[in-house]
């Protein structure tokens, strides 16, 4: 796998200034000192102790196309569907220019937003009920975005199948969209798990969305206690967090307090006014960055450490069978 960064010492520390994608002017880092301090963590961890947990909405997905256009959010993929009622799409229309600003409003504190989330969540469920829908619809529209992912974001998803780190997508938009989209961008490997909020039907028609509501300041791993996914990730202590708002950065909340965590967080909205907000709450901020290279930059040092482990043990075993 291709990586921006140079040989690592001969006793195997890696110093961040030899991260070429780290020393991009639209990376910045309010303590680099940690930051290298993880990373160490992660390259010495090796793989079988990591696991990635990403936003989807703006995360995966692109903040803006290459022409500068709007990429739509999975709600959007589904408000863009033929066959939804015209009262339904005005109604959610008012519901977003009505709470989207709040949710990136950079000046009210988080736990202010949280009462009009649920709002806009609970508002938004019983809107989408009583009428039918079929899910090709989705399908359709989600068909038209899935270049719209960041750059190299492919090759991300394969580095973390071929090193079988699970992946937790947490998103607080449509789970439908969310599948639908990174199913046809060919995606979904098996070490991928989406949580987010899903269509419910009720005698043929939708009746809102399945429980619990996931919205975006409540959505981290304590949801998924007790699930067959919990049981596979929560001894895996070394994880990268990635999301484009403040509430992303607490995705990895219930985890053992000794876990190494790694927040990385994409800003592009309001960038001066937010700025401080996300250096004091990410260890990596990437201001209008639309590709995934300083996570897959991250993930060789792993990849090659690990590597250099298994050759040295190969020899240290070829050794004791010859004695």
């Amino acid at each position: 796998m291709g990586c921006d960064s140079k040989v690592e010492s001969t006793d195997g520390f890696v110093n961040w200034q030899d991260i070429v994608a780290l020393t991009q002017s639209h990376c910045k880092m309010r303590d680099p000192s940690r930051v290298e301090r993880i990373i160490n963590e992660f390259v010495q961890g090796g793989p079988e102790r990591m696991q990635l947990v990403s936003d989807f909405d703006y995360t995966i997905t692109k903040q803006r196309t290459e022409d500068g256009g709007p990429v739509p959010s999975s709600f959007g993929i589904f408000n863009a569907c033929k066959s939804l009622p015209v009262s339904f799409k005005e109604e959610s229309n008012k519901l977003y220019h009505k709470y989207r600003p709040i949710e990136i409003d950079p000046h009210m504190p988080p736990e202010e937003k949280v009462q009009y989330m649920i709002e806009w969540w609970t508002k938004s469920g019983k809107l989408t009920s009583g009428f039918p829908f079929d899910q090709a619809e989705i399908d359709q529209i989600a068909g038209k975005y899935k270049n719209a992912l960041r750059d190299r974001t492919h090759e991300l998803f394969d580095d973390l199948n071929r090193l079988q780190i699970p992946v937790l997508v947490l998103s607080a938009g449509l789970g439908n969209s969310v599948i639908s989209l990174l199913g046809q961008a060919n995606l979904m490997y098996p070490n991928v798990k989406v949580v987010s909020n899903f269509l419910q039907y009720r005698d043929g028609l939708l009746d809102g969305f399945q429980q619990p509501m996931i919205h975006t300041f409540n959505k981290n791993e304590a949801v998924l206690d007790g699930s067959e996914y919990y049981d596979l990730v929560h001894n895996r202590d070394h994880i990268i967090v990635m999301g484009d708002s403040i509430g992303d950065a607490d995705m990895a909340a219930g985890v053992p307090a000794s876990s190494h965590i790694m927040k990385i967080g994409f800003l592009f909205d309001h960038v001066e006014a937010n700025m401080e907000k996300y250096m004091n709450t990410f260890d990596i901020v990437l201001v209008d960055d639309q590709t995934m290279d300083v996570p897959r930059a991250l993930l060789a040092l792993i990849e090659r450490q690990h590597k250099l482990r298994l050759a040295g043990n190969g020899v240290a075993s070829a050794t004791l069978l010859h004695t």
